[in-house]
């Protein structure tokens, strides 16, 4: 099995405990007797977790890439532990916290895995092939605990959802075998032509289009959060009446939007241009977060299709950020995207949670507003932000 097949196969079992919680977010307020600004916060610990992890994963995985994905499902373990016993809420958030430390551990091993191999035809292809494999397991996890009996206690279907965790553990022999020899951070062979060229473009101030790709990838991520973790499952309950098989409808049509368009849009990418499909996904992206905020249950429902195709350019920032970054750089830039991005994932629900219900509709919105004018500004104006991809291009 390729490196690629196995860090999908990782990511599609990681990502099922993801999918499990959201659907389950308000029966735990109930059965916990937790407030909104809790639930924000129990939501919020796990993009806070990713957050405080991104760059020393980025540090680790530049090292000991193998050690750093071996240490992704022992802390995503623990949490899943501590959450399944359904006990006090300090325990709770001990639970989430861990579980975003394996997330972000995984997750940023993976991407600088796959980013250095971002050259060639199909390069947005394999983020977002990678992509494809998280939301998959996302769908999968949404079904599952949708299709579980609602008599069951939320931490039984929990771990029941979130159990394919199990085959990663089976998987680690063999990426221990593929990555265990990767150094990331050794020098390249290169000619002293392109080693010359490297080192004058990494002098240089950071480019604005990278610049442009962490604001980009900041919006995404707080419209994900603020919606996906907070708002959609709330405003689905409280004002549409949904149980905990149509919320997982809802998250499944978002999801299946996901899937379908994933691997069109980065084929797209390779062909037109990865600024301006992402332009476009934001934009549209940007509409449907609106939609979920102020819409009624049409445009609830709406919107939720939007944002799904919305999150297929989730990977694009990051395709856009390789071609302006070395080898030998590429571990710690992203873990400094990732920390931007986990933060956002971090600050959407607990904003929105301390805001309440009302108001956190309001505030994505907001937020809806600020992305779509980002996918228009990248749509207007990419010339002016793209600078000659040197180091992707000369570098080996």
């Amino acid at each position: 099995m390729s490196g690629t097949a196995l860090l999908c196969l990782m990511v599609f079992c990681n990502t099922f405990s993801i999918g499990g919680f959201n659907p389950l977010l308000p029966e735990i307020g109930r059965r916990q007797g937790l407030a909104d600004w809790e639930l924000g916060l129990l939501a919020g610990t796990f993009g806070f977790a990713r957050m405080c992890g991104a760059i020393p994963s980025g540090w680790l995985a530049g090292r000991r890439l193998a050690a750093a994905l071996g240490l992704s499902p022992a802390f995503l373990a623990l949490g899943l532990a501590l959450v399944a016993t359904a006990g006090p809420f300090p325990v709770l958030l001990a639970g989430r916290f861990c579980m975003g430390l394996g997330h972000t551990l995984g997750t940023v091993s993976a991407l600088t895995a796959i980013l250095l191999d971002d050259r060639g035809a199909n390069a947005s292809v394999r983020l977002n092939t990678f992509e494809f494999a998280g939301m998959a397991g996302i769908l999968a996890a949404v079904a599952l605990v949708g299709s579980l009996p609602a008599t069951w206690a939320w931490n039984a279907s929990f771990a029941v959802t979130a159990s394919p965790l199990l085959a990663v553990v089976l998987l680690l022999p063999a990426m221990r075998r593929h990555f265990g020899h990767v150094a990331l951070d050794a020098p390249a062979a290169a000619a002293p032509t392109a080693t010359l060229a490297v080192r004058r473009a990494e002098a240089r101030p950071v480019p604005p289009i990278v610049v442009a790709m962490f604001v980009v990838g900041i919006l995404l991520a707080l419209t994900w959060s603020s919606v996906s973790q907070f708002l959609l499952p709330l405003r689905g309950t409280r004002e549409f009446g949904l149980s905990r098989g149509g919320l997982a409808w809802l998250f499944a049509v978002a999801q299946v939007v996901d899937l379908l368009a994933l691997l069109p849009v980065g084929r797209c990418a390779d062909r037109l241009g990865r600024v301006v499909v992402l332009g476009v996904v934001t934009a549209v992206m940007g509409l449907g977060t609106v939609a979920v905020g102020l819409g009624g249950l049409p445009l609830f429902v709406a919107g939720c299709a939007a944002f799904g195709f919305g999150l297929a350019g989730w990977m694009l920032p990051l395709g856009v950020i390789r071609e302006h970054t070395s080898r030998a750089r590429l571990g710690w830039r992203t873990g400094c995207y990732r920390v931007g991005v986990d933060a956002s994932v971090f600050l959407g629900p607990l904003v929105s949670g301390l805001l309440g219900a009302r108001g956190a509709a309001v505030f994505v919105a907001a937020v809806g507003v600020l992305a779509l004018a980002a996918g228009v500004a990248l749509l207007m104006r990419p010339a002016l932000l793209v600078r000659p991809p040197v180091l992707a291009s000369r570098e080996p």
